[in-house]
C-alpha cells in the first residue's frame, strides 16, 4: 500500500463529514440573507418615493420603474431564497441587482476591489452579492423546495442524465 493510498480513507471520511454540513449551511445562508433581502425590499416598498428619489439622484434611467422593480425583486427574491424555491434562477437577477448597486451607489468601493479589498467588502452590497453567488453556484441544498420538487420529478419521470464528468470529490 502506497503512502498516497493510506491517506485516501481518512480524507474520504473528512470529505463526508464536511459534506454532511453543506445543506444545513446553505439553509442558514438562505434563511438569513433571504430574510435580509425580503426586509430590504419591504422597506423600499413601504415608502417607494425614497428609492425613486435616490435612483433619480444616482442618475439611474427610469427611476420609478427601476425602484419598483428592485423593491419587488428583493422582496420576492428574499421569499424565494427562504423557501429554497427557484433559488438558482432568482439568484441571477439578485446578483445583477447587487452589481448594479456597486456600479451606481458604491463605485468607489468597487474601484478599490484590488487596491483596498477591505473597502470593497465593507460596502453594503458585498454580503448580498456574495450569498447570491454562493446560491447560484452551489444551489439551495437538500433542505429546500427545489430539492423536494427535483425528487418528486425524478420519482415520476426517472433520474436525469448524470453529469458528463464527475466532480473531484466524487472521484476520490
Amino acid at each position: 500500500m502506497s503512502l498516497l493510498n493510506s491517506f485516501r480513507p481518512p480524507y474520504r471520511r473528512f470529505l463526508n463529514l464536511f459534506n454532511a454540513f453543506q445543506s444545513p449551511i446553505l439553509l442558514a445562508l438562505r434563511l438569513y440573507w433571504g430574510y435580509q433581502f425580503m426586509q430590504t425590499g419591504w422597506g423600499k416598498l413601504q415608502d417607494i418615493s425614497k428609492p425613486i428619489d435616490y435612483f433619480t439622484q444616482l442618475g439611474i434611467p427610469l427611476p420609478a420603474f427601476n425602484a419598483w422593480f428592485v423593491s419587488l425583486l428583493e422582496f420576492g427574491g428574499g421569499i424565494l431564497l427562504i423557501l429554497g424555491l427557484a433559488s438558482r434562477l432568482i439568484s441571477i437577477p439578485l446578483v445583477i441587482d447587487m452589481i448594479v448597486a456597486y456600479l451606481a451607489a458604491d463605485r468607489e468601493a468597487l474601484k478599490s476591489i484590488f487596491s483596498d479589498p477591505d473597502k470593497f467588502m465593507a460596502a453594503a452590497p458585498f454580503t448580498f452579492l456574495f450569498v447570491s453567488v454562493l446560491i447560484l453556484f452551489f444551489g439551495p441544498g437538500s433542505i429546500s423546495l427545489d430539492y423536494l420538487i427535483a425528487r418528486f420529478v425524478e420519482k415520476r419521470h426517472g433520474p436525469s442524465p448524470a453529469p458528463a464528468t464527475p466532480t473531484i470529490s466524487q472521484k476520490l
